[in-house]
């Protein structure tokens, strides 16, 4: 009997000898057929490759017309996506939207922008550093999220733009192979208010139905006041919690693993990037055009997830300080741009998910 599966990997897994069947998917393979790669006799890379012929890097790459949606993946189960690595001109990360669909499902469980998905959000290169999402020189996204499908998985690219995008490179690592009974399904979610309304809270997530965890946070936090801007708590309500939730942060910093501003050393924000944890990216005015500072954080529950039974909500508070009064500092309620992406696990059928804002609404302005 073989007791490994594809979602056991690991260093000591290694060794073990499995039945599971690789395969991968790329503008070199559409389909990821057995013996059917690097076939092609037309492609991006054809007038590169005419004097060497077929088998010499004829289609690198895809060509995505303006306002299309393109079809990267259609997998029959069962299965698991192990990586996906993928690449393009930085301008297009909020272009770009990455949809995953399950098992036929109609609505997608994973829907964000495609830069955001991989913890780069203000179309800046930024390298990340973390255990499921590595970034790399320059601008090469890397996925290594699990992700279980028992019957199908179709994943989409959506070109919100009124031009066409001439290279969009990616491959697509799974594994044919048995999925245990109690393995979930990846979700993902993007939000964002910008500005963030006086004296509210900037929601994650709300309206997930049915039994999960939660395993992740990005966020694209761009400030709008002068002055230390990371007070805020962020909030899990979960399995009924109504005006007071389950679990309660202590400040934005703590939750994404720093403390005291960032600040290393003082007067300078200390950039990071860790296997769980990390702010590898921060955006200084530059004087003159560009007014604001803007960061980009992660937050991956591994080693924690956040459990959940029956349903979840999770927000967080955006606050700095106003001038101290006799004394006295107070906060001050924020209104900043933030742009999240949730991710977590759940069984399906999920909640549908708010309608995804248009390209305005998504740009980095």
């Amino acid at each position: 009997m073989n007791a490994f599966h594809s979602l056991g990997l690991g260093l000591g897994s290694i060794p073990l000898l499995s039945s599971a069947k690789t395969r991968s998917i790329s503008a070199e393979n559409f389909t990821g057929e057995k013996g059917k790669a690097g076939m092609a006799t037309e492609g991006t890379g054809a007038t590169a490759a005419r004097e060497l012929g077929q088998g010499w890097k004829v289609s690198p790459s895809i060509h995505i017309k303006a306002r299309e949606t393109v079809t990267l993946a259609e997998i029959e189960g069962p299965g698991v996506i192990q990586h996906i690595w993928n690449t393009v001109a930085p301008n297009r990360w909020r272009q770009l939207v990455l949809r995953i669909y399950w098992d036929g499902e109609e609505t997608p469980s994973v829907e964000t922008p495609l830069g955001d998905f991989f913890c780069n959000g203000w179309g800046q290169r930024c390298n990340v550093n973390s255990l499921p999402i590595a970034v790399n020189p320059a601008g090469g996204f890397n996925s290594y999220w699990p992700m279980p499908f028992r019957q199908s998985a179709r994943i989409t690219l959506e070109n919100l733009a009124d031009d066409d995008i001439p290279g969009y490179y990616y491959q697509i690592d799974y594994a044919l192979d048995e999925v245990p009974e109690d393995a979930a399904y990846l979700h993902a979610q993007w939000r964002r208010n910008n500005p963030l309304p006086y004296m509210e809270v900037h929601t994650l997530l709300d309206g997930v139905k049915g039994q999960g965890h939660f395993v992740g946070t990005y966020i694209a936090w761009g400030v709008n006041n002068t002055g230390w801007w990371g007070e805020g708590e962020i909030k899990f309500f979960m399995d009924g919690d109504e005006e007071f939730p389950t679990i309660c942060g202590t400040g934005t910093e703590d939750y994404f693993g720093g403390a005291w501003n960032f600040e290393h050393p003082k007067g300078e924000y200390g950039v990071f990037s860790t296997p769980f944890l990390g702010m590898p990216q921060v955006i200084q005015p530059d004087g003159l055009y560009r007014s604001q500072q803007r960061f980009g954080m992660y937050r991956w529950h591994i080693m924690d997830p956040i459990r959940f039974e029956q349903d979840l909500r999770v927000t967080i508070q955006a606050l700095g300080w106003r001038a101290a009064m006799e004394g006295k500092a107070r906060y001050l309620p924020l209104q900043d741009d933030i742009a999240s992406t949730a991710f977590w696990y759940q069984s399906e059928p999920h909640a549908p998910f708010p309608d995804l804002p248009g390209r305005n609404e998504l740009e980095v302005i």
